[in-house]
């Protein structure tokens, strides 16, 4: 985009400047996200949106990013979002153009031993770019529970266990279920949380973390192998952070799986 002098606040010369991207911030949208069952979820998204531009851009650049949103709101959906995407890169000819959606996503639990039934709010993030590259990155950010193994050795009596929060970014080749995900992580943990428990739910949860405590490497280390076995992940990274009970700092393990050896695959003979 090209500003004369005086918009720039630069009236002793004439200056052109070039804009690399535009966009916008923070717009709450209802979008429906498709579950696993088959039905679809309605919830708020905050949405961002940013394309790069042309040497000489026409006007009214952010106003296409909003317009094109409205114009989707009867039928926005996940599966829709590459085609908004490609509408915002045609609309500016831009080069590429990019949108982040996050929205709390609940999925209904029942308690362990009453069956107590909740919903469980998970915080999912998808983002997307298309034009010079096309990828899609899923984000699920799941709070678990974790034991410490040390703890519970020099301990006579019990151990010290605390909520961490376990952030998995995936590419994939083909739909991958938020629900599945959710699941590969909360089975990775010293226990799964709920949004609500009686007292036998907690007897049996505060047990079963106690007879499986993990470190935050274990926990991140179980997340990257249940990853990279599952056939639909070409790409993920996995973050833990345990908000320690008994001290003042956090615990935190990560994982690339760039930065893993892949096994070997077998010579066509």
């Amino acid at each position: 985009m090209l500003f004369p002098e005086k918009q720039c606040g630069l009236d002793h010369q004439k200056t052109v400047m070039h804009i690399e991207e535009v966009g916008v911030r923070a717009i709450h949208f209802p979008v429906k996200i498709k579950e696993k069952g088959g039905q679809p979820q309605h919830t708020i998204a905050t949405i961002s949106m940013q394309a790069s531009l042309p040497a000489a851009p026409k006007g009214g650049c952010i106003d296409t990013f909003v317009a094109i949103l409205n114009r989707s709101v009867e039928a926005f959906s996940v599966r829709r979002f590459r085609e908004i995407l490609t509408q915002v890169r045609e609309g500016l000819q831009a080069k590429s153009a990019s949108m982040e959606m996050t929205f709390p996503y609940f999925i209904k639990k029942r308690a362990p031993v009453s069956g107590t039934g909740s919903l469980m709010e998970y915080s999912c993030t998808f983002a997307g770019t298309v034009g010079e590259r096309d990828e899609m990155i899923i984000t699920v950010r799941v709070p678990v529970t974790t034991l410490c193994p040390c703890s519970k050795e020099i301990s006579e009596q019990g151990a010290h266990n605390q909520r961490a929060e376990v952030v998995l970014n995936v590419k994939t080749d083909r739909l991958v279920w938020l629900e599945d995900l959710i699941t590969l992580i909360e089975q990775s943990a010293s226990c799964e949380l709920y949004a609500l428990l009686k007292r036998p739910d907690e007897k049996f949860v505060t047990e079963k973390a106690y007879n499986n405590p993990m470190f935050v490497e274990d926990v991140v280390r179980k997340v990257a192998v249940a990853a990279l076995a599952h056939p639909d992940i070409r790409w993920f990274s996995a973050g833990v952070e345990s908000f320690e009970s008994i001290h003042k700092h956090s615990a935190y393990a990560f994982v690339d799986s760039d930065d893993m050896p892949r096994p070997a695959m077998p010579r066509a003979a």
